[in-house]
């Protein structure tokens, strides 16, 4: 192009002799190599047709136009009785019509945001089991159901298994499980060492990682004693009978099945139940267990309707979770508050309203916080549209 170190291109630097030493020894001038190249260019701008053409930027500097387009401009500029102005105005409106199209190769159309979804599929197309920690989904983020159960898309694994908290969960309950069974066949085995052997042998067995062995190690060994002591004082109120144990709800009338699974269930003396479920987070709140998470509510209600294997219709004394993040702590499900069968009734009135066709499922329809991340945040869009902004609902063709 015609910029200034181009076209003319600039001299090398000579580190052997310079311009006087040259000229003694009888050798040419650099500037020599610029003049041939100014008799090119004067060969060239005779040409029937000439495209006068540079570049502004250069490595995000901007660059000097040509020795020779500069003289150019200057004579056309200094001959207003030759029509020189007008010359170069014409120049520019040819070159304009060709700088217009090359720009709407890079030019992209504006693309409107995304709608925040709202989908609504047929009724023979929408769930017809669910489980209970999917209920908390269902309340939160409708979508994600939809998206799992009607769309069936599921966030691809990892390529390479990683110590992700889906496996520390895993391996603390199977350490949890496994403790308890050996303190209901020994009760002298209540102690924290035995826990600590346990913990140990199982976290070799699972967790090839030997950091994340001793980090996960460390965080048992923390809540050990305080696991070891409530874990006496709960089987002062009642023993274990199952672990692990399912549990299946039909709601006859509206085709749909609640499925569950127990981490524990303890019965007393007098037949009532304790349902225990172990978190490695922070349990909910009752309060949260109210309106969102209503997991060991539904699983009071199940056990007294009878729904669990191996168990009939029994008391539900408590239901409890039992955190074991940084801070252990014991939650109680707010049984005295949403009794079972009021949770019942509201469990078949949230699933009924979702047998109406006009229901949509709603993306990220009241998340714990707007930082909470969802699998299919990407599938709706999110970001291009906000919680502020409300749903629009779509119907979904078979």
């Amino acid at each position: 192009g015609l910029n200034e170190g181009s076209w003319p291109e600039m001299p090398t630097p000579d580190p052997w002799l310079n311009r006087a030493l040259r000229d003694q020894a009888g050798l040419l001038l650099p500037e020599r190599r610029i003049g041939l190249s100014a008799h090119d260019f004067q060969q060239a701008i005779a040409a029937p047709e000439v495209w006068l053409t540079r570049s502004t930027r250069s490595d995000d500097a901007e660059t000097v136009p040509s020795r020779w387009l500069n003289r150019l401009l200057n004579l056309l500029s200094g001959l207003p009785n030759q029509q020189g102005p007008e010359t170069i105005t014409a120049l520019q409106k040819r070159g304009a019509n060709w700088l217009a199209m090359a720009a709407q190769l890079d030019a992209t159309k504006p693309v409107p945001a995304a709608p925040r979804p709202a989908p609504q599929p047929p009724i023979s197309s929408r769930p017809k089991q669910l489980s209970v920690t999917e209920i908390k989904r269902l309340i939160r983020d409708p979508y994600a159901i939809y998206a799992k159960h009607v769309l069936r898309l599921r966030p691809l694994d990892s390529l390479e298994k990683t110590p992700d908290p889906l496996l520390r969960g895993i391996v603390i309950h199977d350490i949890l499980e496994t403790f308890c069974r050996v303190v209901q066949a020994d009760p002298g085995h209540l102690s924290t060492r035995i826990m600590l052997d346990i913990s140990a042998d199982k976290l070799q067995q699972d967790v090839p990682w030997a950091a994340t062995r001793a980090l996960w190690y460390a965080r048992i060994a923390r809540t050990a004693d305080w696991f070891v002591s409530g874990e006496a004082d709960r089987l002062a109120l009642a023993q274990p009978v199952e672990f692990e144990v399912k549990a299946r709800a039909t709601l006859a009338d509206l085709g749909f099945s609640l499925t569950a699974k127990a981490d524990r269930i303890d019965l007393a003396a007098d037949g009532r139940a304790y349902i225990y479920d172990y978190k490695t987070g922070l349990p909910p709140s009752p309060s949260e267990q109210r309106y969102f998470d209503k997991q060991l509510l539904l699983e009071a209600a199940m056990a007294e309707n009878g729904d669990f294997e191996g168990l009939g219709p029994v008391s539900v004394a408590e239901a409890i979770y039992i955190g074991l993040g940084s801070k252990p702590v014991t939650t109680a499900a707010p049984l005295d508050d949403e009794p079972p069968m009021q949770v019942w009734e509201a469990f078949h009135a949230l699933i009924k309203a979702y047998q109406d066709p006009a229901q949509g499922y709603t993306a990220r329809r009241a998340m714990q916080s707007d930082k909470t991340p969802s699998d299919y945040d990407q599938l709706a869009r999110f970001g291009e549209w906000d919680v502020t902004i409300p749903a629009t609902v779509q119907m979904v063709k078979p």
